[in-house]
């Protein structure tokens, strides 16, 4: 342990064993200890890896630590490390903060944070309790269902998160979702709020609901269906979409910025024409980016719509403007 105390100072000490760990802990107790848990079979490992050496470097007053998440489990286990990479920050021996993830800039921000501050609140919360119910309040009440998962309906970060959001698209359930992963005031404080110790959890109308195991029972019972709002179909979302305004342009990116070659250039020409009109950004929804395919028959974005009806694509478009006849359809006079 000798010789990599005497390095810590500008670099990464690898930690092999559960006792090794304590002891570190211990010896390096009135400095900022970061714990990283990972593992070799994850690419972003070795990126977040690379990102720790290079805060060692800036930070040599911090004690930077790699820990092999399946090689000690009982330190795994011991701080609920359920994926990779996970960071914790110590401080007197006692744990700070938490970041689940590869976030580069979230850790460089908490490292750089903790760091200044001289001394830890063993919870790590920075605003008093009062603020952490009224932010817990707002957040249950964000949709009519909301998820509290880890991570996203997208990449759920375990199978009871998993199976959660699978039940809920069978159903046809229309849900927002929060990943407590990326907040562990939030993930600890809601714990207590809701007086239920695990996750995933589901809120409707702000009121908890409850678990996976209470969701499997309702679904089971039928009466699902009756307590989570449903989602609109596809096809009426897409009607609903295609004339929330007088022109709207499904794309790639937003009007700030495209991003793909034909959107932008369809955005030159509608920004050249003075018409004002709203744009949907495909890459933030797939199930809109594949049903609006089969919606219009048209297989490729940008999508150009006026009061509902197709136009056309970036092709269509050029040709309209060639011709003079853009600014008509436009303007719904055509």
């Amino acid at each position: 342990m000798a010789a990599g105390a005497a390095e810590a100072a500008a670099v990464v000490v690898e930690v092999g064993s559960a006792r090794q760990f304590e002891e570190l802990l211990r010896l390096r107790a009135k400095s900022l200890v970061v714990v990283h848990f990972w593992a070799p079979w994850a690419p972003q490992c070795a990126q977040m890896n690379d990102v720790m050496a290079e805060l060692a470097k800036e930070h040599p007053q911090v004690s930077f630590v790699k820990l092999e998440a399946e090689a000690v489990p009982e330190v795994s286990e011991k701080y609920e490390i359920s994926s990779v990479p996970t960071f914790l920050f110590f401080k007197n021996s006692q744990k700070v903060d938490r970041l689940d993830g590869a976030h580069a800039p979230e850790l460089t921000k908490k490292v750089q944070r903790h760091a200044s501050s001289g001394s830890f609140p063993p919870s790590g919360n920075e605003h008093p309790k009062e603020d952490l119910n009224l932010r817990l309040k707002k957040l249950t009440h964000a949709a009519p269902c909301m998820l509290f998962m880890k991570g996203t309906p997208q990449e759920p970060r375990c199978g009871f998160s998993k199976q959660m959001v699978e039940i809920l698209n069978k159903h046809n359930i229309q849900f927002s979702s929060f990943d407590i992963f990326s907040d562990e005031e939030v993930r600890q404080g809601l714990k207590t709020y809701s007086s239920w110790p695990t996750y995933p959890q589901l809120y409707v109308s702000g009121e908890l609901v409850g678990g996976l195991d209470i969701i499997k029972e309702l679904e089971a019972s039928e009466e699902l269906d009756t307590i989570c709002p449903k989602a609109p179909k596809l096809e009426e979302r897409l009607k609903v979409l295609t004339n929330k305004a007088s022109v709207m342009l499904f794309m790639k990116g937003n009007k700030q910025e495209a991003k793909c070659g034909f959107s932008k250039q369809i955005l030159e020409i509608l920004n050249s024409t003075g018409v004002e009109y709203e744009t949907f950004d495909i890459l933030e929804d797939e199930e809109v980016r594949q049903g609006l395919k089969a919606y219009s028959n048209w297989p490729t974005y940008p999508q150009l719509y006026v009061k509902g009806e197709l136009v056309g694509g970036l092709d269509i478009v050029k040709e309209l403007k060639e011709n003079g006849e853009l600014m008509p359809i436009l303007k719904g006079e055509n």
